[in-house]
């Protein structure tokens, strides 16, 4: 089982996202591993995470990472022996998929936005065409219909043109379609760096700060 490639277990936390609140949600379409740096980051940088993980994006989970149970000590295990772990803990709030009655569901639900990441085409359908028939599809139609920020993580390729089309629709409904497209002009050297660009650039479109390599200046020769 592939290890993830995930920061130092004393990864040092950060206000960046204090006091804000967002939702993710994970779906069976391959790439555990940008949803679970994600997640650390979003925890690192102070934020409430609420979490909600599709039947096939827990099948995901335990094919690329071993992961077994929907809960921080499963999901980030190099961070349970952090200093901040009980508090990160206690900002992570794990839903059901089945729940449709989840605080996530419902427009009276403040919260910053919320990423599908990965998102599959399945997913990316349901979302499209207003089929709230599970909790992660539900929250991402509800995030429309409030006019939050909702980020939509493709990552199957190639598309075919009712994928093209399903993304059309959400665009024009207002989400921001972000392809898992990792931009290799940096020059990455691990497989840690193309995950860390794909997170990071989640993390800008939600407006937290980060210290992942995702902009042109990180270039080794930007400044010369």
């Amino acid at each position: 089982m592939p290890t993830f490639p995930h920061a130092s277990p004393d990864a040092a936390t950060s206000d960046a996202a204090a006091g804000r609140t967002f939702v993710l949600g994970i779906s069976g379409a391959s790439g555990a591993w940008y949803a679970l740096r994600t997640l650390e980051q979003l925890l690192l940088a102070g934020a409430t995470v609420h979490l909600v993980v599709s039947e096939y994006g827990r099948r995901l989970l335990n094919d690329e990472s071993g992961i077994r149970h929907v809960a921080f000590d499963d999901l980030l295990p190099h961070l349970s022996n952090h200093q901040d772990a009980a508090a990160m803990k206690a900002r992570l709030v794990c839903h059901p998929n089945k729940d449709v009655g989840a605080v996530i569901a419902s427009g009276s639900f403040r919260h910053d936005g919320m990423v599908v990441l990965p998102c599959s085409s399945t997913s990316l359908g349901a979302i499209a065409t207003g089929a709230g028939s599970n909790l992660l599809t539900r929250a991402a139609m509800v995030s429309l219909k409030e006019r939050r920020p909702l980020i939509i993580c493709h990552r199957e390729t190639p598309l075919n043109l009712i994928d093209i089309e399903n993304m059309r629709t959400l665009t024009l409904a207002g989400a921001i379609i972000c392809p898992t497209n990792p931009g290799l002009y940096l020059l990455p050297e691990s497989i840690g760096e193309v995950i860390d660009f794909v997170a990071g650039k989640v993390l800008d479109l939600l407006g937290v700060e980060h210290q992942m390599k995702t902009r042109w200046e990180d270039h080794p020769g930007a400044q010369s």
